[in-house]
């Protein structure tokens, strides 16, 4: 992307919209909260953790958006590559390396499908990762015989459990992965081709950018992490669960617009994305801290990504 342009302009002043908000959030919780404990320290990393899952999922699903594209089946993806993981995670039976890559090999195996159904096969993406949300919830559930699958190594337990000092390890596999994505969007020929591709493909096709193969890769990406992050859903919560990741996309989707990145595609950047699922994971908590029913949050999130998008389509009209 051009060093200065308007849309960048414009990015980096919803961005910087959106850290006023997020810092006047986390000032309000902290005032309201019981003993301003939503400041403390351990509630601190515990937001981080609760934030590293959907942030994951979060940067892979900005690639595809950013692309003009969505994906539905990133949720279903995360249980049926816990599930994967889980049974190649026995203690005694398999090196550790073996349930991990097997993992994030079904969520790229998913991309595959997700973006050749897309780019090769001109099926909207909507569509097509519709169909493939309920078959992979399909293939998780059977594959499992519709339980949660017990008994992982501590090692495939410590891959979600460990800590640097007191710093949570799942802090830092999001925080590596997202100055990695931001890295590559923004300062490499394959971002400035996914921009391209987002905001006028025919453009981007006459200018020399292959835009199927564009498009299955942000697809691969997208999936890629929505398996890292089946992984590290299993190992936290000890078990391989086939219902695991149910609605974890529209968090992801959430905390992308929240971001600033267009639903139309063509413009967004990581550093909004990271604060949007920042955002949402303050939300979150702070609502629990404060004891206010979790079905009330669920509305909060709906109206933030209606707000978000209604934005979204004002400023593109100005």
């Amino acid at each position: 992307m051009p060093a200065f342009s308007s849309s960048n302009l414009g990015a980096r002043l919803r961005e910087m919209g959106i850290a006023v908000v997020f810092v006047a959030l986390v000032v309000a919780l902290w005032a309201v909260s019981p003993g301003h404990s939503f400041l403390s320290v351990n509630n601190v990393l515990l937001v981080l953790i609760q934030t590293a899952i959907n942030g994951i999922l979060a940067m892979g699903m900005m690639y595809v958006i950013v692309s003009g594209e969505i994906d539905l089946s990133v949720g279903s993806t995360v249980g049926l590559a816990g599930v994967a993981a889980a049974m190649l995670a026995h203690p005694g039976e398999y090196p550790l390396i073996v349930p991990i890559v097997a993992g994030i090999a079904v969520g790229a195996l998913v991309g595959v499908i997700n973006g050749v159904g897309v780019a090769y096969g001109g099926i909207p993406s909507f569509i097509v990762t519709l169909g493939m949300m309920t078959a992979v919830r399909g293939i998780a559930l059977m594959v499992s015989g519709g339980a949660p699958i017990f008994n992982v190594s501590e090692g495939f337990e410590a891959i979600a459990a460990f800590r640097i000092g007191t710093f949570p390890i799942m802090a830092v596999y999001f925080i590596v992965i997202a100055v990695v994505c931001a890295f590559v969007l923004n300062r490499t020929v394959f971002g400035r081709r996914v921009y391209a591709v987002g905001g006028n493909p025919v453009a981007a096709e006459v200018s020399g950018v292959n835009v199927r193969r564009s498009k299955v890769s942000v697809f691969v990406i997208a999936g890629l992490l929505a398996g890292f992050c089946g992984v590290l859903l299993a190992s936290r919560t000890i078990t391989g669960s086939p219902t695991a990741g149910e609605a974890y996309e529209l968090d992801a989707i959430a905390a992308v617009v929240i971001g600033g990145v267009s639903m139309t595609g063509g413009r967004g950047r990581a550093l909004g994305v990271v604060i949007g699922a920042l955002m949402i994971a303050v939300i979150g908590n702070g609502l629990d801290i404060l004891g206010i029913d979790a079905n009330f949050q669920k509305v909060v999130k709906g109206l933030i990504i209606v707000v978000a998008v209604l934005l979204d389509v004002k400023t593109r009209r100005n």
